[in-house]
């Protein structure tokens, strides 16, 4: 059963933005938590990745917001009443641009501080006074010290994709910004999977909080096809290539357990003629929005990326996900293949796996609770595209790759001259021929004792002094 957007209460100037964006029914997660919100309840929302939870929270609060609307310029007028966290700076980006666009045709003022940017931008941002402000943990208490952001004037607080704020440290942060805010508030808490520790979080900070579950813990999304190939460390970019000619497939994600292994990956896909971007936590974060926004447009066909990239990021219409590595973590697992078959879209998600990855697939077994078959893959013989013959070194490891090396002097077309004595076989000695020169003068060398023949003897030579004479010689 679907349910319309235009069942729930929002205010004309919302409905238009949702309009805009084309939403006409909400999904699960939405349709139980708007009308919770709306009622100023704390809430626990627990929903598979991709299925609209920046909705589920934005749309209930800027409706709320609304009783503070004002057309004033004074700073003093438009304090911070909704604070936002979330864990890396592109997921912040993107629900800023959310907020933005569902506030549209409000006089709501919202904005976006993370780290790895100049601070003095956000600090103008802050100072002419937001209703919304989406946060990084760390960049917002820089600024709470600074005493850029006032937040005593903070009702509600949500806390997005929580788990992964605990995986990566930052429950001090979040503990130290919490203490800042008015005791009387309503706490959002909004994660793909509900652990031990996230309830405990929620008992200390949640206040008689109303449990939504729409799926699942840790279940992955049923429209995504997920398939589990054998190949080994060599083959794996010959799979990729594989299944994108096979499926046809203009547009994916692919996934790496590291910062190195994700730079070197991209470089070597780029010179197999895909266009290629990298995401890592190396980069700067200009570098990881541009690489952002080339894959949303199109400019980019394959995006290698860590896990910084395996939570929240919705872009429309990404076909596909490769797990080039399994993940270190199970519950990654989930999140990765999140990014395909979102809103209830198709999806396929393809996972390389060697004879080294057996511990780490028991585990996604055992969170799945199901038994993963591994799949064989027929690899296509045709060497890959612009490697050879273009210039470039094949790489280490390509079963690819010519098993001969041209000589360096090849390319410039010098030969260089050769002694035809070297070219002759190995000719023994004749018998009865008088041997060489050097050959006589070895045997007729005398043997002394263990000294070789070989080794000349030390010359005796005159003494510039004589040796002293014994006493008994001398009173003689």
């Amino acid at each position: 059963m679907t349910t319309p957007y235009t069942s729930v209460a929002l205010a004309e100037p919302l409905q238009r933005a949702v309009a805009d964006m084309g939403y006409e029914t909400m999904t699960p997660i939405q349709a139980q938590a708007i009308p919770v919100v709306l009622t100023g309840k704390d809430v626990m929302g627990a929903a598979q990745t991709g299925t609209g939870k920046t909705a589920a929270f934005a749309l209930p609060l800027l409706q709320r917001l609304l009783a503070h609307e004002n057309t004033s310029a004074s700073p003093a007028r438009h304090p911070v009443r909704a604070l936002v966290l979330l864990p890396t700076r592109e997921l912040a980006d993107q629900v800023a641009e959310q907020v933005k666009l569902y506030a549209k045709y409000t006089q709501l003022r919202s904005t976006v501080v993370f780290g790895g940017m100049d601070m003095k931008p956000q600090t103008l941002e802050l100072k002419k006074g937001v209703e919304v402000l989406v946060a990084t943990p760390g960049r917002l208490l820089d600024h709470i010290e600074a005493k850029n952001a006032v937040l005593n004037h903070v009702e509600y607080v949500v806390l997005d994709e929580a788990d992964r704020m605990l995986d990566i440290g930052f429950l001090p942060d979040l503990q130290r910004i919490l203490s800042y805010l008015p005791k009387e508030r309503t706490t959002l808490l909004f994660s793909a999977t509900f652990s031990p520790e996230i309830k405990r979080l929620a008992a200390s900070y949640l206040h008689d909080p109303v449990t939504i579950e729409v799926a699942r813990p840790n279940a992955t999304a049923a429209t995504v096809e997920q398939h589990f190939y054998s190949v080994t460390d060599d083959d794996k970019r010959r799979a990729i290539r594989q299944v994108l000619k096979d499926r046809s497939l203009t547009q994916a994600f692919v996934f790496v357990n590291s910062k190195l292994g994700c730079a070197r990956l991209a470089r070597s896909l780029e010179r197999d003629g895909l266009k290629t971007a990298a995401l890592h936590g190396d980069k700067s974060q200009d570098e990881r929005l541009k690489a952002l926004e080339a894959f949303k447009s199109g400019e980019v066909d394959l995006l290698v990326c860590t896990d910084v990239a395996a939570r929240g990021l919705d872009i429309k219409d990404v076909p596909a996900v490769f797990n080039h590595d399994v993940p270190f973590n199970a519950e990654d697992y989930v999140h990765r293949i999140g990014r395909t078959g979102r809103a209830g879209a198709s999806g396929l998600a393809v996972t390389l796996v060697t004879h080294h990855d057996a511990r780490l697939m028991g585990e996604l077994e055992k969170l799945l609770k199901k038994k993963l078959e591994i799949e064989a893959i027929e690899l296509g013989s045709e060497p890959p595209r612009g490697r050879h013959g273009d210039g470039h070194r094949p790489q280490r490891g390509d079963p690819d790759a010519p098993r001969t090396r041209a000589p360096r002097h090849a390319a410039s077309g010098f030969v260089p001259s050769r002694d035809p004595f070297f070219d002759r076989p190995y000719e023994p000695h004749p018998a009865g021929e008088d041997p060489a020169a050097w050959e006589q003068s070895v045997k007729a060398a005398p043997a002394r004792g263990r000294i070789s023949a070989n080794i000349k003897q030390r010359r005796v030579v005159a003494a510039l002094f004589k040796a002293p004479q014994p006493v008994e010689d001398a009173a003689a």
